[in-house]
């Protein structure tokens, strides 16, 4: 079962309903429910979605969408190792360094991101939702 770790944008596609993105990233988190695929994100996006859920929706609510929402992912932990690597990383976007640095750290398969040239120096394969449906597909 190949693990993939999500890039915020994924999550909140999926969250806050963004089209025309939100479609592949319902597919990604459906092939999760069927436990096809195992789904990980950072404590720090499940941090960032709640900020940006909440600039909209009523806090009672974006606890529930969360609460709903993390059944279907693990919450790997951000830790001093994690954000050393970062710090010291050459990557442009200190948020991008710790998604990267925690999908290494915690041997995911794939990075799921719309932003593919943030992580061009990845020593993990990177995929947008729609390029990794298309290949089980095959």
């Amino acid at each position: 079962m190949k693990n993939l770790y999500l890039d915020t944008n994924i999550v909140l596609d999926l969250l806050a309903e963004r089209m025309p993105f939100y479609t592949e990233a319902a597919k990604l988190f459906s092939l999760a429910d069927k436990k096809k695929i195992k789904l990980s994100i950072s404590s720090l996006c499940l941090a960032d979605a709640h900020y940006i859920l909440s600039r909209q929706n009523p806090e009672i609510e974006v606890r529930k969408v969360l609460r709903k929402f993390k059944v279907l992912v693990i919450v790997l932990p951000l830790d001093d190792k994690i954000t050393d690597l970062a710090l010291n990383s050459d990557f442009k976007d200190f948020e991008d360094a710790i998604q990267y640095f925690t999908a290494l750290e915690y041997d995911q398969d794939l990075i799921i991101t719309r932003n593919q040239h943030d992580f061009k120096e990845s020593k993990i394969p990177v995929m947008t939702a729609g390029e990794f449906i298309k290949s089980i597909k095959k």
